[in-house]
């Protein structure tokens, strides 16, 4: 019921010279006045559909118009039974001294009725507790009190708190016309570019849990009463406000301040679209192009200080020279020197586990903020019988599933420059690729539904297996001819070394070798015809093998810090060992498996048989010992404070048999 609602320090506080029956019966009552009102909800449908919005949609609904009456009568009662307790309150405290007992006594019992039914409202929708920085700050901007925002503000609270339904301060004062209050929150460090996580009133009603009557009086008494409350305005920035106000002064200080003209809403839409003609209009468009060329020559420098090599170098070990083709092309594209009537397709070939799937992650990463929309990956495994082509692109009308549309036509709709990836593509069938021709030749394709999505400005790659075998033989023998040549040379240094390592394919062994091995595989000289880039992915070579192993290692010490406070540390001996362990058809998941296998083990296990102390310091080291495969083993030791250091005996887990042995002998 309703007075559940009603925090219990303050019903209690207030309710003392009531009779706890007197006190149920007086909850109910209001609790039932406050129950038929709410039945008079309205419909949950947004005003706003699509990418088409209006300033007056979003600014000047037309309200379900007895909801919002009983609304403002229930406010206008709340008021009115505050002014009451307040008046009974000063009369208690004038009286108090020259009363009888009797007349305190009902004094007290109608202080008391009102207490109760003034903080049950009070709890319902107004501010819960005014001691807090937060939602005093808020308070205070929305009365438009600067100097109690200021007072705030020296004492530590966060320009940028947020009300519990979502928005912030600065787009209470910003839609409130409130600009010295917008001057002082952005001298204090507020964001002009926080997005709004307040949805319509009955959506964020739905996501709270709560009444949309209680989302709606908040949303008017504490934030506007002039705004739509079944339109959307999550992601709504400060400046989208300020446009639907009309506030031309708050708009300049926002864009003064570094507010984005560009930022887009969850609906799509930027501050230009919620302005009116005229003045307003034509400074966001004036804002919207500076910022806009701004934004290019920032990115422009950026890219040359940090180029994209640089970048991708960091998360990818080796892959030199596949590195190096794939930013040539992505710098080809944002420089504007390339076809805009064709989208960028790579083809990267190697063996499994080589990164070319995270090299086209990273790729994603750099070109989206947003991964998750920006990267699509399609596993080609999952289209290998022709009926899956509906899976692609969605079926056509009157089939099963017709509405959910395709896997890729869906996600290209949300992103049309998104980075595709197609895993293993050579696993598809020949009627997928026929469709993906269409895509790389056209920049576009056409859904189940008959709708085309244009898709001119997203980069599609595609990994294959193909050829795999062929590349890495190639590889090994132009690494071992470089090795031959540097000990001709007597190169003492080790770079020289290194450098000698880096190898690229001739052009001899694509046309004869990888060239005929695709044709067969695709079946088709014009899909191959569109492909920009084909990318090639080599084995690793010592060095790089060193940097997986070392990757691994302090993947696994950092789980060790976090989980358990044990610091694992190990030795160069150690790296040469474990990298051993590398396949050529398996790539860096055969270095992880090794470190698992070899390393990971034993901690689990010493762990298991209590060998390892909260806080210790472990060491990794190459014992004298041999394996069962005649290797060198890899064994523990503790090190204690004094630097000694004490093997662990980890004990091998028991076999069945021996499982079985024990048994009989009891």
């Amino acid at each position: 019921m309703f007075l559940s609602s009603v925090p219990a320090r303050v019903l209690m506080r207030r309710s003392r010279s009531l009779s706890p029956h007197r006190a149920l019966q007086t909850g109910h009552g209001e609790a039932s006045r406050f129950r038929n009102l709410c039945e008079l909800e309205p419909n949950r449908s947004p005003v706003l559909s699509g990418s088409r919005a209006s300033r007056r949609s979003v600014a000047s609904e037309e309200p379900r118009v007895q909801y919002h009456q009983l609304a403002g009568r229930w406010r206008a009662s709340l008021e009115n039974r505050r002014s009451s307790w307040a008046s009974l309150t000063a009369a208690g405290r004038c009286g108090g001294g020259h009363r009888s007992r009797s007349e305190s006594a009902a004094a007290a019992g109608a202080r008391g009725v009102a207490g109760v039914i003034s903080a049950a409202a009070l709890a319902f929708c107004l501010k819960k507790d005014g001691d807090d920085k937060a939602e005093a700050l808020l308070d205070a901007v929305r009365s438009s009190n600067g100097e109690e925002v200021i007072r705030l503000l020296a004492q530590g609270a966060d320009p940028n708190t947020r009300h519990r339904l979502g928005w912030t301060a600065l787009m209470v004062s910003a839609m409130n016309r409130q600009h010295n209050v917008v001057k002082v929150l952005l001298e204090a460090g507020a964001d002009p570019n926080l997005g709004d996580d307040f949805n319509s009133v009955y959506e964020t009603a739905r996501e709270k849990g709560v009444h949309s009557l209680e989302v709606l009086v908040s949303r008017e008494d504490e934030f506007s009463s002039r705004l739509s409350s079944r339109a959307s305005f999550r992601g709504c920035s400060a400046l989208h406000y300020a446009a639907l106000a009309d506030d031309l002064r708050s708009v300049k200080m926002l864009l003064d301040a570094g507010a984005n003209p560009l930022q887009k809403n969850e609906l799509g839409h930027t501050p230009l679209t919620y302005a009116k003609e005229g003045e307003m209009a034509v400074l966001l468009k004036d804002a919207q192009n500076t910022f806009a060329e701004a934004q290019q020559k920032r990115e422009a420098e950026e890219r040359r200080k940090f180029p994209l090599e640089r970048r991708l170098k960091e998360h990818i070990i080796g892959q030199e020279g596949a590195i190096n083709t794939v930013a040539s092309a992505i710098r080809r594209k944002e420089n504007g020197w390339y076809d805009e009537e064709h989208p960028l397709v790579f083809l990267f070939l190697g063996s499994s586990g080589i990164g070319k799937t995270e090299l086209a992650k990273q790729v994603a990463r750099y070109m989206h903020k947003d991964i998750k929309k920006g990267f699509i990956r399609m596993d080609m495994s999952e289209f290998q019988e022709k009926h899956e082509v509906a899976k692609f692109i969605g079926s056509p009308p009157g089939y099963v599933g017709h509405e959910e549309g395709g896997q890729l036509t869906k996600q290209l709709k949300q992103c049309p420059n998104a980075v595709v990836l197609f895993d293993e593509v050579d696993k598809a069938h020949p009627d997928v690729l026929t469709i993906m021709l269409q895509l790389f030749d056209e920049g576009r394709l056409t859904d189940g539904k008959g709708k085309t999505i244009e898709c001119k400005d997203a980069i599609f790659i595609m990994t294959s297996n193909a050829a795999s075998d062929e590349i890495a033989q190639h590889a090994l023998q132009l690494r071992q001819e470089a090795q031959e040549q540097s000990r001709r040379r007597l190169a003492e240094n080790l770079e020289d070394v290194q450098k000698s390592e880096k190898i690229t394919i001739s052009n001899t062994f694509k046309e004869q070798v990888i060239r005929p091995i695709l044709k067969a595989h695709f079946r088709r000289d014009e899909f191959l015809g569109r492909i920009n880039e084909i990318v090639y992915f080599l084995p690793f070579c010592q060095s790089e093998l060193i940097q997986l192993v070392s990757k691994e290692l302090n993947y696994w010490a950092k789980k060790a810090k976090q989980r358990h406070n044990i610091t694992l540390l190990w030795e160069r001996p150690v790296l040469d060992l474990l990298t051993r362990g590398y396949n050529l058809h398996y790539g860096a998941r055969s270095i992880k498996h090794e470190v698992e296998r070899r390393v990971v083990n034993q901690l689990a296990a010493a762990f298991e048989q209590d060998l390892l102390p909260r806080g210790c310091t472990l060491r990794l080291i190459v014992d004298g010992a041999q394996e069962k495969d005649g290797g060198p083993a890899l064994r523990l030791e503790v090190l204690g404070e004094d630097s000694s250091a004490r093997k662990l005996d980890i004990q091998p887990p028991l076999t069945p048999e021996d499982v079985t042995h024990t048994h009989r002998h009891h």
